[in-house]
């Protein structure tokens, strides 16, 4: 499914016609970007925290954005898969236009169902972990494939078993997040979105509520996903991670993207004055 991007205010309804003039990128193909995002704005009353970000992120890339807290990343990261709903522009992934069908010349926010199928193929990782605290860890694992897509349940839990394997955490397949360290949790949490065999995955700042002594084990995890082959988009503070699993950062700062390029430009090299300040108060 394609869809005209459409830029419209925040208050112009989201079924508005497309405008067939503007200008629309290839998508659906193999050789296509994962992610396009075309001068995607967000408000949140009178704050406009995107101010028409554009950005693609290749197939098996992983994209780190950087910046400091309020710049816009999260809100950005949350766009793409639909949890913050974009007040103007377009995002695309793996072909579809995020949250919205076009019928004819007018473009349609997708039922609540729909959204959740598309979801379902963008796997995300928030901050805190977000367990269903009265399932066991293997519950919360099967609990969305069976939901969504009607998986099997022996076929979903072989699955399972595999992932919790890959994480290190086969042997608390039967214990509930409350006996598990913030660390365990998180990979948990690593593990469910990927059980959906997702396209892309989604990271928002996922070592930031970890105490540091467990933050190396979820990164661990992370640069694993990342040599197989995962396209990620990373929202994180930890610039070793940046440089040594990034193929390209990306700095925003106050709803824009100042600068963007390998590790090696950005974080050791940066261009631009913003992110020359940002990068001395980090590290």
């Amino acid at each position: 499914m394609t869809a005209v991007p459409t830029d419209r205010p925040a208050d112009q309804p989201a079924d508005r016609p497309a405008d067939p003039t503007a200008s629309q990128p290839t998508v659906g193909s193999a050789k296509s970007p994962m992610v396009i995002a075309e001068r995607v704005h967000k408000k949140f009353g009178l704050n406009e925290v995107l101010k028409g970000v554009d950005l693609t992120i290749d197939r098996g890339e992983v994209v780190v954005m950087i910046g400091p807290s309020g710049s816009g990343k999260s809100t950005f990261l949350r766009c793409i898969n639909h949890l913050e709903r974009v007040d103007a522009g377009r995002i695309w992934v793996d072909g579809q236009v995020v949250g919205y069908e076009q019928r004819g010349h007018h473009l349609h926010e997708l039922s609540e169902r729909a959204i959740a199928r598309q979801r379902a193929h963008i796997g995300m990782v928030f901050q805190h972990f977000n367990l269903f605290p009265h399932m066991t860890v293997l519950d919360n694992l099967i609990e969305a494939p069976r939901r969504v897509f009607g998986a099997d349940r022996e076929e979903v839990t072989a699955r399972a078993e595999v992932l919790l394997g890959k994480v290190g955490l086969r042997d608390k397949i039967k214990a509930y997040p409350r006996h598990l360290s913030g660390g365990q949790q998180q990979r948990v949490a690593i593990a469910r979105a990927l059980c959906l065999q997702p396209s892309l995955m989604l990271f928002d700042e996922p070592t930031s509520a970890l105490d540091p002594e467990l933050v190396g084990d979820v990164l661990a995890v992370m640069k694993d996903l990342a040599a197989s082959g995962m396209t990620m988009a990373v929202v994180t503070h930890e610039m070793g991670f940046a440089r040594d699993v990034a193929d390209r950062v990306v700095f925003f700062d106050s709803g824009v993207i100042v600068e963007s390029g390998p590790p090696d430009q950005v974080i050791l090299n940066p261009q631009h004055e913003r992110t020359r300040v940002f990068l001395r108060a980090v590290r």
